[in-house]
C-alpha cells in the first residue's frame, strides 16, 4: 500500500516538474501557438483547482448537498459576482423568464435594480398596485414578506414578488429621510399600462408622458405630434419614473426629434456585438424647442434618448439624475430547461460617455417638490368647502403630476394649478416658453 501512495506520490510530481518546465519554456517562447498553450494551460489548472475544492466542499460540507446542487451554487456565484445583472437561471428561474416574456402574470408593477448591493426601486409604474401603495423611485427593498433581500438576486426578489392576482405581498422598504424602514401592504394585479400620454399646456404646448418603452411608443408619439403639429410650438417629454424597455424604441423616439449623428452605440468585448444606431433625416418629423423630464427613476432606454438629445444639443433635460443602468444584457440557454443572462456589451451616448453607474445628470437639477403658495390669508366661501376639503385629503403624489388622475378627469390639458404641484414641471414650461421666444426672434 505504501509503495502504491509512493508511486501515486511519484507520478503527482513528475506531473508538477514537467508542467513547470513547460511553463519555464513557454515564458520563453512568445509565438501565437506558445501564448494558446499557455492559456489552455491556465484554463486546465483553474478547473482542477476548481474540481478539487468540489470535492473537498462534497466530502465535508455540514448540510450534505449533491454535486448537481454545488454546481448550481457555484454558477450562481460566478454570475452574481460578475455585475449586478448577469445571473444564473435554474429551472424555476428560466420558466419565471418565459413566464414574463409570453405570459400573463400578476406582479405589483415596479422595476428593480441594484444599487450599491442594495435592491433598489428604479421605478413604480404608473397605475400599477406599487404605484398606488406609494412606492417610490429609490426606495430600498429590505424584506419581501419575511425573507430578507440581502444577498439575493434581482431574479430571485422578483420571482417572490410577482404572484397570482389578488393575492396579497408585505414590502417592506427604507426610503431617503424616513427614520424607520416602513411596511407596506401590496395586492398583486395584472399589470396592463398604457405607455404614452399626451396633454396640452397653455394651448400651445404639447405635453408627452411616457412611462415604459414598449413596442409601440416611438409610433404612439409620432401619432401624437403629428395630431398636434399645428397648434404647438414646444414640445415636453416626460420620462420621470421610466425604468426603460426595448432600445429600438428608445432609438426610433429619439431620431423623431434629429436628423443627423450617432444616437447610442453598444460596445462588447466581442466585435460581433458592437453595434451603431444612427438618426436617418426621413425619420425626424419635428424641430420644435424640447425639454426632456428625468429623475432618478429614469434608467435604461429613458437615459438612452435624455442622454442622446442632450449630446446632441438637441433638448434642455430638466430634473434630477437619472438611475445609471447602462449595460446589455443576453439570455442565453445552456440545457432545456435551465439558462444564464450574461452582460455582453454597454452603451454609449454621441460623446462616447457610459451611462453605466453613471447616469445622465440634467442641464437644469430640479429637486421634486411643490410649488409653495405663501398667501397668509385664509379666505373661504362656504360655497367652496367641500372642495376645498376634497382637495386637502389628496395623497401627497411624490411631486409629479398624477397623470392618471388626470386621465380620470381631464384628458386634454394639464391645468395651472396641476402644475404647481410640480415644480419640475413648471420649470420644464417656463424653459419651453423662453425658447419659443427665442426662436420667434
Amino acid at each position: 500500500m505504501k509503495n502504491t501512495k509512493m508511486m501515486v506520490v511519484g507520478f503527482v510530481s513528475a506531473v508538477t516538474i514537467s508542467i513547470a518546465l513547460s511553463s519555464s519554456l513557454l515564458a520563453k517562447n512568445n509565438t501565437p501557438e506558445s501564448s494558446e498553450t499557455s492559456i489552455e494551460a491556465s484554463r486546465l489548472q483553474s478547473l482542477a483547482k476548481f474540481t478539487k475544492v468540489l470535492g473537498i466542499v462534497e466530502q465535508y460540507n455540514v448540510d450534505g448537498l449533491t454535486v448537481d446542487q454545488l454546481i448550481d451554487k457555484s454558477l450562481q456565484g460566478m454570475l452574481s459576482n460578475l455585475d449586478a445583472h448577469s445571473t444564473y437561471m435554474d429551472k424555476k428561474s428560466y420558466d419565471n423568464l418565459k413566464t414574463q416574456t409570453d405570459g400573463e402574470f400578476g406582479g405589483l408593477g415596479i422595476t428593480v435594480g441594484m444599487r450599491d448591493n442594495a435592491l433598489t426601486v428604479i421605478a413604480p409604474i404608473e397605475g400599477t398596485p406599487a404605484d398606488k401603495a406609494g412606492i417610490k423611485a429609490g426606495d430600498i427593498i429590505l424584506k419581501i414578506n419575511d425573507k430578507s433581500t440581502l444577498s439575493m438576486t434581482i431574479d430571485d426578489a422578483v420571482s417572490l414578488m410577482r404572484g397570482t392576482p389578488k393575492t396579497p405581498i408585505d414590502i417592506t422598504i427604507v426610503r431617503k429621510g424616513a427614520a424607520d424602514p416602513i411596511k407596506v401592504h401590496i395586492i398583486r394585479e395584472i399589470i396592463t399600462v398604457e405607455s404614452v400620454y399626451t396633454r396640452t399646456i397653455g394651448g400651445n404646448i404639447l405635453y408627452i408622458r411616457v412611462t415604459s418603452f414598449d413596442k409601440k411608443v416611438a409610433a404612439d408619439v409620432k401619432k401624437a405630434i403629428k395630431k398636434h403639429g399645428d397648434k404647438s410650438k414646444g414640445i415636453i417629454l416626460d420620462l420621470r419614473n421610466n425604468p426603460g424597455g426595448l432600445l429600438d424604441q428608445a432609438v426610433d423616439l429619439t431620431d423623431l426629434f434629429v436628423d443627423e449623428g450617432i444616437i447610442v452605440s453598444q460596445k462588447g468585448r466581442n466585435k460581433a456585438d458592437d453595434v451603431t444606431y444612427k438618426a436617418t433625416k426621413s425619420n425626424t418629423i419635428t424641430n420644435l424647442p424640447l425639454v426632456v423630464l428625468v429623475n432618478e427613476g429614469s434608467a435604461s432606454a429613458s437615459e438612452i434618448v435624455s442622454g442622446a438629445l442632450q449630446d446632441l444639443k438637441r433638448a434642455v433635460i430638466v430634473g434630477e439624475k437619472t438611475f445609471g443602468k447602462g449595460s446589455v444584457q443576453v439570455v442565453m440557454p445552456i440545457t432545456e430547461t435551465e439558462g444564464i443572462k450574461l452582460t455582453v456589451a454597454r452603451y454609449y451616448l454621441p460623446s462616447g460617455r457610459t451611462i453605466q453607474a453613471v447616469g445622465v445628470t440634467p442641464d437644469i437639477e430640479v429637486i421634486s417638490g411643490e410649488i409653495k403658495n405663501h398667501n397668509k390669508t385664509f379666505n373661504i366661501k362656504e360655497a367652496d368647502l367641500k372642495e376645498h376639503l376634497t382637495s386637502a385629503l389628496e395623497k401627497e403624489n411624490g411631486g409629479m403630476v398624477d397623470v392618471t388622475e388626470v386621465n380620470a378627469t381631464n384628458k386634454t390639458v394639464i391645468t395651472p394649478e396641476q402644475m404647481n404641484k410640480d415644480i419640475q414641471l413648471k420649470e420644464g414650461v417656463d424653459i419651453i416658453k423662453a425658447l419659443i421666444i427665442v426662436k420667434g426672434k
